[in-house]
Formats: structure tokens, C-alpha cells, sequence
């Protein structure tokens, strides 16, 4: 007879049906209310459900655009439209963050209850950090999709599904560590810009993102030990295996500290 707890409804199917969520807007508000209802004892998790992938995943508002990297117009922060740019194409990174956890949740089964905990957390997170960029775009009067985009983070995401060691090296590890580089030298222009807003929008976003990458690191490390495999000598092999991009400076060691790396890792940034 089913007890209380697993009559409960798993939070896995639900993540996955969030993942499949069209709008931005709604897939966020799905994302709190998961990691709410999980917090609150309305939900739980079943580690070992399997679930099958539906196609056309993740689900994706008709705009923006999704072009190559290289076609995206180069803008100056010192206008206003510019600025729309700019942190228009940080509200896509944090759409396809949101999209990049849940999909951790559902798809990798057979882990610890703390793996799901942790990644719907950092939807949650991801979902915050996307209700205010996107706020803050309205403020400069422009809308999430006003702008093209590229699809870097969702293609990673996508090369690395049925490897969840490759996920957390490469994803948050790679990907993610590169907004922990990136964040100051953007709000240094957005100061210049007199744009204080953002810069503290901004903050916000680095505070949580050094979490995301410290989730990331201690989970790679964790798969590693459960490998049998070295977690340094693995992530280069990882890294040609799937193509992932090279770091590049200046990079915000400080930042990598507290989110996990060891000094060997960051020596070996180069």
C-alpha cells in the first residue's frame, strides 16, 4: 500500500512538462511553483522514474531569432537600445539556464535525491534572474525577443544528454563558469552608463551563478569518484570530446574559488 510520502506527485514528469513550456513568462512561474511545492512537501522525488524524451524539446517562445554567434550585431552599451541589447542577450543565457536545469531534473534517473534538489533549485534561481532582466528590459522599451540570439547554451545541453558526467563538466563547469568571467566587465560598461539598475541586477545574478557552479563542480566531482576516474585529468577528454569552448581571460578567479575550482584547474586555464 502506497504511504503518504509516495502517494505524492513526483516533481520529475512535472519539470519535464515545464521544460515543454512555450513561454518564458509561464515557464519561470512553473519553475518557482516546482521548487516551491518540492520545498513545501507537496511533491517529491522519484529518482529512479524513466522518463521518455518528447520531441521538440525545450520549448521556445517564437522570437527571439536564433542565429550564429558571428551575426549577432555588435552594440554600444552608451545607448539605450544598445544597453536593450546587451542585457537582452544576458535574459536569453538566463531563459536557456532555466531550460538547461530543468532538464537536469527530469531526464538523468538513478542519482541521489539531492541531485534533482539542487538543479530545481537552480531553475528556480534562473527563473528569478530572467523575471528581472526581462523587468528591466520593459524599463528601456524592449521585450524579451526583440533581439536575435544564439543557442550555445541549449546546444551544449543538447550534446551531452545522455551523459550526465559530460553535462556537469561541461554545462555549468564550461558554459555557466564563463558568465562568473564575463559579469564584471559588463557592469564596469553598464556603470559607465550610468545604468545602476542593472549593475545591482547584475550582482544579484553573480552572488546565485557562483552556487550554480559550485553545484556543478561538486556534482562532476561526485559522478567522478563514482567513475572511479580523476576529475582533472577527465575534463579535457570531455572538453574535445564535445567540442566545448575554451575559457578566455580575464577570468574572475575569485569567483571560480568560491564556486569550487582548485587551483589546478585554474592554472590550467591558462
Amino acid at each position: 500500500m502506497p504511504t503518504e510520502s509516495t502517494a505524492l506527485p513526483c516533481v520529475r514528469p512535472h519539470a519535464l512538462h515545464a521544460l515543454q513550456l512555450t513561454d518564458p513568462a509561464t515557464k519561470a512561474a512553473a519553475a518557482l511553483e516546482l521548487w516551491r511545492a518540492l520545498r513545501a512537501g507537496e511533491q517529491r522525488i522519484d529518482p529512479h522514474a524513466a522518463l521518455a524524451e518528447p520531441p521538440g524539446l525545450p520549448g521556445r517562445p517564437p522570437r527571439p531569432a536564433l542565429v550564429p554567434h558571428v551575426q549577432l550585431a555588435r552594440r554600444s552599451p552608451f545607448t539605450t537600445a544598445g544597453r536593450a541589447a546587451l542585457l537582452h542577450a544576458i535574459a536569453h543565457i538566463e531563459f536557456n539556464a532555466i531550460n538547461l536545469a530543468l532538464d537536469a531534473v527530469w531526464r538523468f534517473a538513478g542519482l541521489p535525491e539531492a541531485f534533482y534538489r539542487d538543479w530545481l533549485q537552480v531553475a528556480a534561481e534562473e527563473a528569478i534572474h530572467f523575471g528581472l532582466l526581462e523587468r528591466h528590459l520593459h524599463s528601456l522599451g524592449h521585450a524579451y525577443g526583440d533581439f536575435d540570439a544564439h543557442d550555445g547554451l541549449w546546444t551544449m545541453t543538447e550534446r551531452t544528454k545522455h551523459d550526465v558526467l559530460a553535462r556537469m563538466a561541461l554545462v555549468p563547469r564550461t558554459l555557466e563558469a564563463r558568465g562568473l568571467d564575463a559579469t564584471p566587465p559588463i557592469q564596469a560598461k553598464l556603470r559607465r552608463a550610468g545604468d545602476l539598475a542593472a549593475v545591482a541586477i547584475l550582482d544579484r545574478i553573480l552572488t546565485d551563478e557562483v552556487g550554480h557552479v559550485a553545484i556543478g563542480n561538486r556534482w562532476y566531482r561526485w559522478l567522478c569518484d563514482q567513475a572511479g576516474v580523476d576529475p582533472e585529468a577527465s575534463y579535457a577528454p570531455l572538453a574535445q570530446q564535445h567540442d566545448a569552448p575554451k575559457p578566455r581571460p580575464p577570468f574572475n578567479l575569485e569567483a571560480r574559488r568560491a564556486a569550487g575550482f582548485t587551483e589546478a584547474e585554474l592554472a590550467a586555464l591558462g
